[in-house]
């Protein structure tokens, strides 16, 4: 089997499939995808042949393709995925940039509850090499992936804690920004049969996907500077509700933005 035909063995022409395959083919044979058009004939070894085989057939099975090459590109950085954490999606780059745009001190301190590979953390690190942030995660091996890709990265300035949201932290800890990508999704949402891979505990939460964003929002204050920020990610049909919630617990300045596919994706609060 040569690339050419290896490339078209699942999705039509100019698919995300074909894109997949290319991206399956680079990992496998270590030729840069926008090579691989260039080398077509090139002919596949055995071992390359059957890796690749092996890996579609993981992928139709549903598996991701981050969880079948063992990485994931998120913003400019290159991360680790396991099964120990979910794989960094697009949308979430909204979150890192918004979080950029907000008027904080130059040596800011930050906390991304809930970090996962570590994406939102060494994204914003990896920008901002002056702001101290904390990363924390409930599960210990998931803290491990992103404290590998901290190393990877070279991004020492991020500090990673282990426990439940605020629990994670030191007492008389206050930061400028609070920063979540929490589980919101309703544990019967239709789309969960897509994230079965996935997990669960990242993904799921109670009260129609809202316990842990209100959870944030109730007991952030706490854990704020004056004037400190709450950036949430959030479902594209949660945007109202999430507004209303910070209206409840009396945050200012509240802002819903949407993401690259124009959905409501995040939103701010200030406290006052």
């Amino acid at each position: 089997m040569n690339i050419a035909q290896a490339l078209a063995l699942r999705g039509e022409s100019e698919s995300y499939e074909r894109q997949e395959n290319a991206w399956l083919l680079e990992h496998i044979t270590k030729i840069d995808s926008f090579d691989l058009v260039m080398k077509k004939a090139q002919a596949l070894t055995a071992e390359q042949e059957q890796a690749y085989v092996a890996a579609l057939a993981r992928i139709e099975a549903g598996e991701p393709l981050a969880y079948v090459t063992g990485s994931q590109p998120f913003w400019t950085l290159d991360l680790k995925v396991t099964k120990d954490t979910l794989v960094p999606r697009p949308d979430t780059e909204v979150l890192v940039e918004t979080v950029l745009h907000l008027d904080l001190p130059e040596d800011a301190r930050i906390v991304d509850l809930g970090t996962g590979t570590g994406a939102i953390a060494l994204s914003l690190a990896s920008e901002r090499p002056d702001w101290a942030i904390t990363a924390t995660d409930i599960y210990q091996p998931t803290l491990d992936v992103a404290q590998f890709n901290a190393d990877k990265h070279d991004l020492p300035q991020v500090k990673f804690a282990l426990g439940s949201w605020f629990k994670a932290l030191e007492r008389n800890q206050f930061f400028d920004v609070i920063v979540s990508n929490p589980p919101y999704i309703d544990p019967n949402d239709k789309h969960m049969k897509d994230l079965a891979t996935e997990p669960k505990r990242a993904l799921v939460a109670a009260n129609n996907g809202l316990a842990d964003i209100e959870f944030i929002i109730q007991n952030g204050k706490k854990w704020l500077t004056a004037n400190g920020w709450i950036a949430l990610e959030h479902g594209y049909n949660q945007g109202g509700v999430v507004y209303q919630l910070f209206k409840k617990y009396g945050y200012k300045d509240i802002q819903t933005i949407k993401d690259y596919s124009g959905n409501n994706r995040v939103t701010i609060g200030c406290s006052k």
